[in-house]
């Protein structure tokens, strides 16, 4: 995807902006404004016990990681999909090529900024590796597993998380399913020590900085 393609997607899905090739701040505006939600269809309890089901998980399982995640919400409070950028992965994508800048860089970091100013800067220099450089939703999964999970591109997982709640719960399961989690997530209990297998699997090594398993562990209550 090129700046005019995703001028183009971007029309397509409901904004109004000049195809230049030039995205610049109307196209940033034009991104936010695809993302953002304020009318998104809650999840519903017959909707998680399917999806549950199709894990082979309890449903208090699945609401126990929806809850750690994303502080149990994938939209922010204007309605925007909750996504965290990260700098080092767009720099490992591109190879550098764009050197060192707010949304490229070989080290992690530059947290204290907005995700979606860095994510729209990005769009400017590769749409496809800014996209595939920003976790998205409830569940905070990577868009760089967008053709592992069954998505036609990096912009159409993140995008997946738009319409409604389920959306989110969809690209959660994809990923439990890919990476063959679901004997870890069914252990989930009220012990923490129960919950150490998928607070690694899923958060990574360093989930006991941040306590993830105790966290699961009191949301099974």
């Amino acid at each position: 995807m090129n700046g005019k393609d995703l001028q183009t997607w971007l029309n397509a899905h409901g904004q109004s902006i000049t195809v230049d090739g030039k995205p610049g701040q109307a196209t940033r505006a034009a991104i936010v404004s695809a993302f953002t939600n304020l009318q998104a269809a809650a999840i519903t309890d017959d909707q998680v016990t399917c999806f549950a089901t199709r894990l082979g998980v309890g449903a208090k399982n699945v609401r126990a990681a929806a809850s750690v995640e994303s502080a149990g919400s994938g939209y922010d409070r204007q309605g925007r999909v909750k996504l965290l950028y990260e700098r080092h992965i767009f720099w490992r994508l591109t190879v550098g090529k764009f050197g060192v800048t707010l949304y490229s860089d070989p080290n992690r970091g530059g947290y204290d900024h907005d995700s979606w100013d860095k994510l729209g800067r990005a769009c400017a220099a590769d749409p496809d590796a800014a996209f595939a450089s920003a976790s998205w939703g409830k569940f905070q999964v990577l868009g760089t597993y967008w053709h592992d999970l069954g998505y036609a591109s990096p912009i159409d997982l993140a995008y997946s998380t738009v319409t409604s709640e389920a959306g989110h719960y969809e690209l959660f399961c994809r990923y439990i399913e890919h990476f063959g989690l679901t004997d870890e997530l069914a252990a989930l209990s009220t012990n923490p020590d129960d919950c150490r297998a998928f607070a690694k699997a899923y958060n990574g090594r360093a989930y006991e900085q941040n306590n993830y398993h105790v966290k699961l562990a009191r949301a099974m209550v």
